[in-house]
């Protein structure tokens, strides 16, 4: 717990003891169930505490948690003998009267307890709190609670992208780690993959891993570069494999750092295969996957209501007829919703064709979103009919997401006002 004290300031505040409370299986009195009561139950039902609720009303949310058997609720007002038996009081109604009857009672009872309408006249303050990997941060700043949780938030986000890492305390288990990086933008990976990129000994990289974060690795971590280059130089997959595998056997913590998700077209679980072959342990830290992510962040909805009850993912690196192909076309051009086609730049035009030819309109609405999440990103917006010309006239180069149905034409009613309307 972090106390903060003003160099200045009220000569009333009190010196503070912070302490952790061992709530769990312990009873503990809240009275009142309005929107104080909502934000301090589910940290006590979080340790384990035995909650018992004294309020004629509750919120919604309150209402919830006691449906769902996480709290008693004493249905009337407080009475003096609500509070036999309590270890911690929170008297948090919106009339001072019942709140000074709660805290009195709990002071003759050697209580302690939290007045949320008036901190002086109660015998403790509720902190700033917030739990991490096993952490629990508490901060407390005489009476400022925009500052405790300021602080709180400041801590809270080093733990979370690892900037705040006790590392010397405990061995990094062995082991892989696939994380899913998200569409690039290293803002958009989840903190628990930044986290487990920080705890590192190994990073094994894509090259469409969001790059940025590779120089926020600690100097000892270790990178590997397992590049796939579009038609160009690749890692081959049974490298990758063999390098995650034998550094995870050497008792190193690897982590296998993708772009995007690893399970949509990421081959992320036939890395997971060799790890359970080998008797490796692997787990899976997901990442924002860029067929929803990339025409979300371009304002474009895969979905719509009335306009599209479904979508479809295809992996365009392969085009229609070929002979490796696993993708109906002639079904995919029967369906009324919306087609989000990846790494399908090269072979766009022959897709296009192919559902024309299976009887999607040429006038269908298209939006190619190049470099989705980053600085240079950018929508080509066109038809169907036009796509093959508009690609090569706007010099169209991958990465990016090709969205085909009538959602990118809810998008942009600008540029698609005549087919929007049919």
């Amino acid at each position: 717990m972090i106390t903060v004290s003003p160099a200045t300031g009220p000569a009333s505040y009190p010196a503070l003891y912070p302490a952790g409370l061992r709530l769990t299986g312990r009873r503990v009195l809240v009275v009142g169930g309005g929107l104080v009561a909502q934000r301090r139950l589910p940290h006590l039902i979080s340790v384990g505490a035995a909650v018992e609720l004294v309020s004629p009303e509750v919120t919604p949310a309150v209402e919830g948690l006691i449906g769902a058997g996480e709290v008693t609720w004493h249905r009337r007002r407080f009475e003096d003998a609500d509070l036999e038996g309590a270890w911690y009081a929170i008297a948090a109604t919106d009339d001072p009267v019942a709140n000074d009857a709660v805290s009195r009672g709990a002071e003759e009872r050697r209580i302690f307890c939290v007045r949320a309408d008036d901190g002086t006249e109660g015998t403790a303050w509720t902190p700033a709190v917030a739990r991490h990997a096993g952490v629990t941060v508490a901060v407390l700043s005489n009476r400022e609670p925009r500052r405790s949780a300021a602080i709180r938030d400041e801590i809270l986000e080093g733990l979370r992208e690892g900037r705040i890492v006790a590392r010397q305390d405990r061995e990094r288990a062995p082991g892989v780690v696939l994380v899913g990086g998200g569409p690039g933008d290293p803002d958009l990976i989840s903190v628990a993959g930044r986290r487990a990129l920080m705890e590192a000994d190994v990073v094994v990289a894509d090259r469409l891993a969001p790059r940025e974060l590779l120089g926020d690795l600690p100097a000892d971590v270790e990178l590997v570069d397992v590049a796939k280059l579009p038609r160009g130089r690749s890692a081959l997959q049974e490298e990758i494999n063999r390098v995650i595998v034998e550094r995870a056997l050497a008792g190193q913590n690897v982590v296998r750092f993708k772009g995007g998700d690893n399970f949509v077209f990421g081959r992320g679980f036939e890395e997971i295969e060799a790890c359970r072959e080998a008797g490796v342990a692997v787990t899976v830290i997901p990442g924002l996957t860029s067929p929803v992510s990339v025409p979300g962040l371009a304002g474009i909805p895969v979905t719509h209501r009335g306009v599209a009850h479904d979508f479809t993912v295809i992996s365009g690196h392969l085009p229609p007829g070929h002979p490796e192909s696993l993708t109906d076309w002639d079904a995919v051009a029967r369906l009324h919703g919306t087609v989000v086609l990846m790494m399908a730049v090269q072979n766009a035009p022959a897709i296009a064709a192919s559902l024309l030819a299976g009887g999607r309109p040429a006038h269908t609405p298209v939006a190619v979103v190049c470099d989705g999440s980053m600085r240079t990103q950018r929508t080509v917006l066109s038809t169907l009919a036009e796509l093959e010309a508009d690609l090569e006239r706007e010099d169209v180069r991958p990465p990016a997401i090709i969205v085909v149905g009538p959602v990118v034409a809810v998008a942009h009613p600008e540029r698609y006002a005549a087919a929007h309307r049919r």
